[in-house]
């Protein structure tokens, strides 16, 4: 699709867009997709231009760096960048209200140059996953929460992170969850969020004040997985630039801050009907169905062999830790916050259940992908839960994987999961992880010459 002017174009974009670009003129168009981290690549261009071409390319190999810039060779894979063909998705276009002229963010679909999708691209991965849920005549449903750290400003990777200075001049202070005085001390990093947000369209379902110091929660509405994944893509930059203009960082580290809790990206479950809209875990009396134990089952049973997806980096695996606001392990429970598998209060036609093991720090297209991929499995082979958690489920056994080595070689292990989240894919995401598991053992930590140095 190809218009001569960028006011041709006005009746595609969603009218978020249309209304942020109202009597005026369109400067720029960032086309954007996520690579495996789910840093936003691409290129921008003028609007005019833009809107006069159909597509653009870029190479393969966007697929293939790790989050250091290093490139992974694969086994049996020959590296000649072929190029992939990206065409705008319209419904994701969406301002980018930061800038200093009228911009526009389009994430694009990715095929091959034969029209097929690319199966290393984190939203074919989801994309596939969901097709899979429609083949059988059912719609995932998610809802996703947010966490994330506002930090005072850090050039040196050397020095520790510290909470940012609030409006009363102190630091923000850690253990004052759900209170609102918290939250006011950086009000104006919240305002401009909530601004951007309905500049773009974008639901916020209520921020709150998490236990750590700066750690804030959003969250967002219940919907379609692919839209949610792009909403939190979106957000994530969004609030990167509001805290920018606040003399502050915000991060999505798992695990940024040592001795205060982390940030976790919880995903609540739930399958509809696709011909009637109903959800399948509930039945008509308004109890649970066996599908909803099924799905539980199938988060346990294949959670472990895709938390190198959930908790992709060395850092995110210092956030499941003992008494400390996340799960160690994958038992269930209702409304039991100490389990990493989490049935909330609900009424049956809104009956879920939440995955609180996926950190912050994942792509959110291969976190939900992930998850529901756990599910579909458990759907598909009917099999029933561990026992109910009614105590507290820290005092049972830790059985996630301890790091991202051991994560990876779960993750290669699961055969049934890779014919769900696709082969290929699942090749170079572990050869991608692998060399970047690789280049952070050869880093000497400060804790080492600290105490190693000179006593061993």
């Amino acid at each position: 699709m190809t218009f001569n002017n960028t006011a041709d174009m006005m009746d595609v974009l969603p009218e978020a867009a249309q209304l942020y670009l109202s009597g005026q003129t369109l400067d720029e168009v960032e086309c954007i997709v996520a690579d495996l981290a789910g840093v936003a690549r691409g290129k921008a261009m003028p609007g005019l231009k833009f809107a006069r071409q159909s597509h653009f390319y870029l190479p393969n190999s966007i697929f293939f760096q790790t989050i250091t810039g290093d490139w992974a060779d694969v086994e049996g894979d020959d590296f000649t960048e072929p190029d992939m063909v990206l065409t705008p998705d319209w419904d994701t276009a969406m301002p980018a209200p930061w800038t200093a002229d009228r911009t526009l963010q389009v994430i694009h679909n990715i095929d091959d140059q034969d029209g097929n999708p690319i199966p290393l691209s984190p939203r074919n991965v989801l994309k596939r996953v969901v097709a899979l849920y429609n083949d059988r005549g059912w719609q995932p449903v998610v809802a996703p929460e947010m966490e994330f750290f506002l930090v005072a400003p850090n050039t040196d990777p050397a020095r520790e992170i510290e909470p940012p200075m609030g409006r009363s001049g102190r630091r923000a202070a850690a253990r004052q969850a759900y209170s609102m005085s918290a939250v006011d001390e950086y009000g104006p990093v919240i305002d401009d969020i909530y601004d951007f947000a309905e500049a773009q369209g974008l639901e916020i379902d209520g921020i709150l004040q998490e236990g750590g110091a700066g750690q804030v929660e959003l969250n967002l509405r219940h919907g379609d997985p692919v839209k949610l994944a792009d909403e939190i893509f979106y957000f994530k930059r969004m609030i990167r630039e509001a805290a920018l203009r606040h003399d502050c960082y915000a991060t999505f580290m798992a695990k940024p801050i040592a001795g205060e809790p982390g940030s976790a990206m919880h995903i609540h479950h739930s399958v509809t009907e696709l011909a009637t809209g109903k959800n399948i875990f509930s039945a008509a009396d308004g109890s649970e169905t066996p599908e909803f134990m099924h799905f539980i089952s199938g988060l346990q049973r294949h959670l472990p062999s895709v938390v190198a997806l959930i908790a992709p980096y060395v850092n995110s695996y210092r956030r499941y830790v003992r008494d400390f606001a996340a799960p160690i392990n994958l038992d269930w429970g209702r409304d039991n916050r100490t389990t990493g598998l989490r049935v909330p209060v609900a009424d049956a036609a809104s009956r879920r259940i939440e995955n609180r093991l996926p950190g912050m720090d994942c792509n959110p297209y291969l976190g939900v992908a992930a998850s529901l991929a756990c599910g579909l499995l458990g759907l598909q082979e009917k099999k029933e839960p561990t026992a109910e958690r009614t105590d507290s489920a820290y005092d049972a056994e830790d059985n996630l994987p301890k790091g991202l080595g051991e994560a990876l070689d779960l993750f290669r292990e699961n055969t049934a999961m890779a014919e769900v989240l696709d082969p290929r894919f699942v090749k170079v995401y572990d050869a991608v992880k692998t060399l970047e598991h690789k280049e952070f053992l050869q880093v000497i930590s400060p804790w080492e010459r600290e105490h190693l140095l000179l006593n061993v």
